[in-house]
């Protein structure tokens, strides 16, 4: 299977799951556990929410994880202060990596959106570096896309 047929296998997995249910606890650790199980070399899916001026820990799928990170620190923390997706290979050459869990070599974070206020990131972490290509990205950011069409998430 193609990576982009795989994501949108995914996807319409997720909006499958998700029908009939608006609930953002509910719908983001049925997203985290579907993540998790398919995916393949993964050690970490979840989410982070914002919370004044910090990311706390969401449901996700893996290793117990940093419960708090700062707007602007590591790869969650600048998605949210970029508004951009995170894609990166090695995350011990990025500047201010939180190292949650020892093991992980790359990470991808997608921002998430209510309206225009960035609530949250969607995180994946990996063992191998250089494991997400920008299919990938491009296969999580749609997956994104399906979790907030089916979800009330929170304002804040």
């Amino acid at each position: 299977m193609s990576v982009t047929a795989f994501y949108e296998s995914l996807s319409a997995q997720l909006a499958g799951l998700l029908t009939g249910e608006r609930d953002w606890l509910a719908n983001t650790a049925n997203a985290s556990a579907l993540l998790f199980l398919e995916m393949s070399d993964i050690n970490w899916a979840g989410f982070y929410f914002l919370n004044s001026d910090e990311l706390r820990l969401g449901p996700f799928q893996g290793k117990p994880a940093c419960t708090r990170i700062a707007v602007g620190a590591g790869v969650c923390g600048t998605a949210v202060k970029t508004g951009q997706s995170q894609l990166v290979e090695d995350v011990h050459a990025f500047p201010g990596h939180i190292a949650c869990d020892a093991v992980s070599a790359s990470e991808i974070v997608v921002p998430l959106y209510n309206g225009e206020r960035c609530i949250g990131v969607l995180d994946i972490d990996s063992p191998l570096i250089a494991r997400f290509t920008e299919q990938d990205l491009a296969g999580i950011e749609a997956f994104a896309r399906v979790l907030l069409e089916h979800t009330d998430l929170p304002t804040a």
